[in-house]
């Protein structure tokens, strides 16, 4: 059955919107899926560069940074008298003690922060992190806030004597929580392996 030329003409320009709106549709997703986490400040988009080079863990490994094994997540988040922390994972911490200290660099944290996806180990934070007796009388400060706590260690894969402040910053995975909340709702641990489902650390006291 002939189409009139005037009915063919809105078919076509139907047609033509809808194959703009299914090719803008992946698009879309790919700048959501590629956005940066929380719209990250010059200064910190300045540190994610400077810290790129460690996607690679080995090269980390290679700087003196050094697993701490375990994959941590913390399933019920935080509780009175505990850090605040939303339900969510962290991941596998590498530590670097060298950097340890009251000095807080932006482009050297004490702590790279993975996680596991299969057999590969994803870059996803850094944590800026100071021993109490490190930090002297002075709340450390980072990217114009000050690091949480004081808190106990996060066990098992650190002292619970540890008292510490620490900072976590999510430069490399969006966190709905927030750039600087320390954990993360899209990470979880392999149900296998070190993977350990915690309670949040209580607050101390800065000084014993």
């Amino acid at each position: 059955m002939p189409v009139a030329p005037h009915r063919r003409g809105g078919s076509m320009r139907l047609a033509a919107a809808f194959v703009t709106l299914l090719c803008s549709v992946p698009t879309a997703a790919v700048h959501a899926q590629g956005a940066s986490p929380g719209a990250l400040t010059p200064e910190l988009e300045r540190a994610r560069t400077a810290l790129d080079k460690y996607r690679d863990p080995i090269v980390a490994v290679h700087d003196g940074y050094l697993s701490t094994v375990g994959c941590i997540e913390y399933p019920g988040g935080g509780h009175e008298g505990a850090m605040h922390y939303p339900a969510g994972g962290m991941g596998v911490h590498f530590l670097n003690m060298q950097l340890v200290g009251p000095t807080m660099d932006p482009t050297k944290p004490q702590v790279l922060i993975y996680e596991p996806v299969g057999d590969k180990l994803n870059l996803v934070a850094a944590e800026w992190f100071a021993p109490v007796e490190a930090a002297g009388p002075e709340r450390p400060k980072i990217f114009g806030k000050e690091l949480e706590g004081p808190m106990e260690g996060h066990k098992p894969v650190m002292p619970e004597g540890l008292h510490h402040y620490d900072l976590h910053v999510w430069l490399w995975k969006p966190n709905p929580a927030g750039v600087f909340a320390p954990t993360n709702a899209t990470i979880h641990c392999p149900k296998t392996g070190y993977s350990f489902a915690e309670g949040a650390p209580k607050m101390v006291s800065p000084r014993p």
